[in-house]
């Protein structure tokens, strides 16, 4: 009962919540009605607002504003583990990113439907990537916000994303024909959320693709989702291990 009344908290704690799916399902319609892409390119616009943006808006102050009020001294009361209201907010999250993905299908679908206009085409895809790396940004946003007080998080970590995508390009542009190169963009790729790795599995790039491990033949689009989940998982370790480690106080403001 404990674990539906957090994960249903996650679903109601702000007013702005409902809102923010709203918006985001009239701009996946608005964009499909306006643009008319193709399947590629609508599966880009999913990717960027439904698996990058959606989750910092839905877990802004997530924990922040419960550790902020002092709240959470009456969550984490023994001999409940603070791990576990971690735990339930992020599976609360991952319904939200599930639900509105599914809202998103379905919107789609039935503009597709009556109009005939564009193509519908491995859009399935593209919404599990998209689902996929939803979580893995909420994973680290929800940690984030055990150490940055309110909303802070979700604006640290769109501040610090485009940062660093902008000083990822510059880098790898410069060191194309750099041995360091090849470092630099795996240094990059490979520790934060695999939006580039996503993408190329959404668009069908790996389909035919295998990765020798020992002498077993792992198919590229598999490992792809596995390092998509192994990221979620470390995401949300560390957030667990900063939760259950901090000694909270009453309200403070």
């Amino acid at each position: 009962m404990r674990a539906y009344e957090l994960i249903k908290e996650t679903f109601l704690r702000r007013r702005s919540i409902a809102v923010i799916h709203l918006i985001w399902l009239v701009l996946y319609g608005l964009f499909w009605w306006l643009f008319l892409p193709d399947p590629e390119e609508y599966g880009r616009f999913l990717l960027l607002w439904g698996g990058f943006l959606l989750p910092l808006a839905l877990s802004a102050g997530i924990l922040g504003d419960d550790i902020a009020s002092g709240r959470i001294c009456l969550l984490v009361t023994k001999p409940f583990w603070a791990g576990e209201l971690y735990v339930y907010r992020l599976i609360g999250l991952s319904l939200q990113g599930a639900m509105q993905f599914l809202l998103a299908a379905l919107l789609v679908f039935v503009l597709h439907t009556v109009t005939r206009r564009s193509s519908v085409s491995g859009l399935g895809l593209w919404l599990f990537a998209s689902w996929l790396l939803f979580n893995t940004v909420a994973a680290l946003s929800t940690s984030v916000s055990v150490v940055i007080r309110r909303v802070h998080n979700s604006l640290l970590l769109l501040v610090t994303f485009l940062t660093g995508a902008t000083v990822a390009q510059i880098l790898i542009s410069n060191l194309s024909n750099h041995p360091l190169g090849t470092v630099v963009a795996g240094f990059f790729r490979y520790p934060f959320p695999p939006f580039e790795l996503l993408r190329h599995l959404a668009k069908g790039d790996y389909a035919r693709e295998s990765l020798s491990l020992g002498g077993w033949r792992i198919p590229t689009s598999i490992a792809c989702v596995g390092h998509s989940l192994i990221l979620t998982v470390v995401y949300a370790g560390a957030g667990i291990l900063l939760l259950t480690r901090r000694q909270f106080s009453g309200p403070r403001d």
